[in-house]
């Protein structure tokens, strides 16, 4: 009776990083594509939630109290009419609650996670123009301000790591070099 190694060889076609990733169980996300464990994704998605709560506590607040969003709109001088200032506030609403849905879900993931992005910086620049405050302010709004840049870069983490792989993809993009580096070595 011969025995014979069902495990690949060192060159063999399952050496290759897209077979081995082929090869590997998928499940309802995309960390294990990026070389996450499984045992991560519980960690994962509380990171997504801790991102997302300020976005679904604000929709939720500006939900509840219609009266308080039409007033930050109008604080900000973001509208001219009420009508305007109306369909920005539920714009507002709905953008901060569906992107978030979309992270939480992992479907639309990078969609949702641009969203919020664009939103926060979009938004930090609005509220926070530390250069222009008094004085006595300047100190809180630079650091709202720069915090508010951190979460922007965060949000495009969680879309480039969510990003969809198919076909070429982003990935193949970016690393089509990398292997054709490795032929030319060869």
């Amino acid at each position: 009776m011969t025995v014979t190694s069902k495990l690949p060889t060192a060159g063999s076609p399952a050496d290759h990083p897209e077979a081995r990733a082929a090869a590997a169980p998928a499940f309802a996300g995309e960390i294990q594509a990026q070389g996450f464990p499984i045992r991560y994704r519980p960690l994962w998605w509380l990171g997504l939630l801790l991102l997302c709560a300020p976005y679904l506590q604000g929709g939720l607040v500006k939900l509840t109290d219609f009266d308080s969003a039409l007033a930050e709109i109008q604080h900000f001088g973001l509208a001219s009419s009420g009508l305007w200032t109306t369909v920005m506030a539920a714009g507002t609403i709905a953008l901060e609650l569906g992107a978030s849905l979309l992270v939480l879900s992992g479907r639309g993931r990078s969609l949702g996670a641009l969203a919020l992005g664009a939103f926060t910086l979009m938004a930090t620049f609005i509220a926070n123009r530390y250069w222009s405050a008094p004085p006595e302010a300047r100190f809180a709004q630079a650091n709202s301000f720069y915090e508010h840049l951190a979460l922007t870069g965060a949000w495009l983490l969680v879309a480039l790591a969510s990003w969809p792989r198919r076909g070429a993809g982003l990935h193949r993009a970016l690393h089509a070099h990398d292997s054709s580096d490795a032929r030319n070595a060869a």
